[in-house]
């Protein structure tokens, strides 16, 4: 299982283009808007890049950094067979990573990063990837609407490349400590469930904190989980130091979780969809929901490097692995939901009750709750450097959980 970190690396690794602007945000972001797409950033250094109008000869040759299990050989030696090019896959541990190895446009080495959210701004704004023709990734019509552009790899109206696989950080809770599904996650914060309660370790449970109390205490103004004023982002951290004493363990990897709720060690949690679909198999009585805060979330996309050496390897890529079928192969392998809505029965073909199991085949409304990570940075959406910066987020997370 993947684990998706915010570590202190990434300090070291934010893109100079993104501090020397003042460190813009993505978060209102349209696809069809110009120049920066209301980032406040201006233009990406490669929104001019020009791109191809089809796709030529493979080059034999495609080299991924990737999340580990993403180029896994039932998927991935089918598309050597088809086209010829012969995958090679650096697997990262974190985003900060996954940026670090991108530097320089991929150096010449790189094609292609499978980037989450928290990644994506400083990519595009470091000029490690450019724009793709997402005319020539013919599954991308069907994909659902909200990840056909989205704010996260779409500026200016132009592709960052083709988004993959997401879902939702949910709400995962035993039945037989409740008696009905948990309708916010205020039990989180709940002295009732203290000892009981596991969270991820990882900065941006922050942005958790902050949409919760976007809906229960609307005097503080939050309308983006990431984009938090230093009184909001103090309201956020004194919420989570109260928690502080009733975690039992701050989780780092799924398998982690897994085990606390197994034992009975654990009541309560946030959890991905993983964990509750790997505990209702081994016959756990848990479930999960998203309550009426909503809830955030991460999203992966493809994209390309600026000095890709096999870029049409790299075009074939994003076709092979947008079809409905490999889509629906790798989210029942890793336990993920697809972009592709054609995927969903071929899910279930797979592993029966895949589909809702991963909610691929949810409304989208379901969607529309899920606020997708992004990098926090201290110009807010509205143009005002008033925000807090993911530094501080990583330090005070520090602190928060001793």
């Amino acid at each position: 299982m993947k684990k998706r970190t915010w570590g202190g690396g990434l300090l070291a690794v934010v893109s100079a283009t993104l501090l020397a602007a003042g460190c813009g945000s993505a978060g209102n972001t349209s696809g069809g808007a110009s120049g920066g797409g209301g980032t406040g950033l201006g233009p990406p250094p490669q929104a001019d890049h020009a791109v191809p109008a089809s796709v030529g000869k493979g080059e034999g040759k495609l080299n991924l950094i990737a999340w580990e299990g993403y180029a896994q050989p039932q998927w991935v030696r089918p598309f050597e067979k088809a086209t010829g090019c012969q995958v090679s896959a650096k697997y990262g541990g974190s985003s900060s990573e996954m940026v670090s190895l991108m530097a320089d446009g991929g150096g010449g080495q790189y094609d292609m990063v499978s980037a989450s959210g928290d990644a994506d701004l400083r990519l595009i704004y470091g000029g490690d990837v450019k724009p793709v023709n997402i005319s020539l990734i013919e599954p991308w019509k069907d994909f659902h609407p909200f990840l056909k552009s989205p704010p996260f790899n779409t500026i200016g109206a132009k592709h960052y490349g083709v988004s993959l696989q997401f879902g939702p950080n949910v709400l995962l809770y035993s039945k037989k400590t409740f008696a009905s599904k948990p309708q916010s996650w205020s039990v989180l914060y709940d002295q009732a469930h203290a000892g009981k309660i596991t969270v991820p370790n990882n900065p941006i449970q922050i942005a958790d904190a902050a949409l919760f109390l976007s809906k229960v205490r609307p005097s503080l103004g939050i309308t983006d989980p990431y984009e938090l004023t230093q009184p909001q982002f103090d309201a956020a951290v004194t919420l989570l130091e109260r928690q502080h004493p009733m975690v039992k363990k701050y989780w780092d990897l799924a398998s982690q979780e897994i085990s606390l709720f197994e034992s009975g060690t654990t009541v309560v949690g946030a959890a991905w969809p993983y964990q509750t679909n790997t505990l209702i198999a081994a016959g756990s009585q848990v479930a999960d929901t998203i309550p009426r805060e909503g809830a955030t979330g991460w999203a992966d996309t493809w994209m390309l490097a600026t000095k890709a050496p096999h870029p049409n390897c790299a075009y074939k890529w994003m076709q092979w692995i947008t079809t409905p079928r490999v889509q629906a192969q790798q989210a029942v392998y890793f336990g993920e939901t697809p972009a592709n809505k054609l995927a969903c029965p071929i899910m279930d073909q797979l592993q029966k009750g895949a589909c809702a199991a991963y909610h691929a085949n949810a409304s989208e409304s379901y969607y529309n709750t899920i606020k997708f990570w992004k990098t926090p940075l201290a110009q807010c959406g509205n143009g005002k450097n008033n925000c807090v910066p993911f530094q501080q987020w990583v330090s005070a997370w520090t602190r928060i959980t001793g």
